[in-house]
């Protein structure tokens, strides 16, 4: 739930879809600007039911929102989410569960949440101005021995070379700690690498592109 409205916010606040596509709900005590296009409604609930039963099994290393200039297809921002699971079986990864952390109260969490939230949305404050229609892709970083459905593949990890970087705030749940860091384009040269992320995507807004 925490990576569905992140991701929303993140699409609203760098105007990778108009701010018209996009409706107010309340979550977490904030107003949540969370996207009413049906396309990429459909695209975000297919991608994030997949990266549940991922997190159910403890398999999500990272999750990346990478924001690509749709004319230059440079990666201007990576916006990085890494999960620390504890796990039942240190020494077989392959065999082991997630095991609850202490006990911590649901307000707390919230409070975490808030903050995160909160930065993302300052983030027009701090990160350079997108000044070229944009699109995004959704990448998930995943233990060796998850099973892959055979619509996601292999993929371009999209670092950026020389990037500056912003370390966001942090939460934890009773299983997961989520460390959150954007960083953005500092010159012209992208590196070059491997990752996994979904094939196909949603249909473009107008006057912005989208793929995952």
């Amino acid at each position: 739930e925490f990576f569905e409205y992140s991701i929303n916010s993140i699409l609203y606040q760098r105007g990778i879809y108009p701010p018209e596509t996009f409706k107010r709900v309340a979550k977490y005590g904030l107003g949540m600007m969370v996207t009413s296009d049906d396309g990429l409604s459909a695209y975000l609930s297919q991608v994030l039911s997949q990266l549940g039963a991922w997190l159910e099994r403890g398999d999500v290393e990272r999750l990346c929102v990478v924001v690509r200039g749709v004319d230059s297809n440079k990666t201007l921002e990576r916006w990085v989410f890494a999960v620390k699971t504890q796990y039942n079986d240190k020494e077989n990864l392959r065999d082991a569960r997630p095991v609850d952390r202490a006990s911590k109260a649901s307000k707390e969490i919230t409070n975490e949440i808030q903050a995160i939230i909160r930065q993302i949305t300052a983030s027009v404050t701090f990160l350079p101005l997108l000044d070229e229609a944009c699109a995004f892709d959704l990448l998930v970083y995943a233990r060796k021995s998850s099973d892959v459905p055979g619509t996601w593949e292999d993929t371009d990890p999209c670092y950026i070379t020389n990037a500056n970087e912003v370390k966001l705030r942090s939460f934890t749940t009773r299983i997961h700690a989520v460390d959150a860091a954007v960083s953005y384009a500092d010159d012209d040269d992208d590196a070059d690498g491997v990752a996994l992320g979904p094939e196909g995507g949603p249909p473009a807004s107008t006057g912005a592109g989208l793929r995952a």
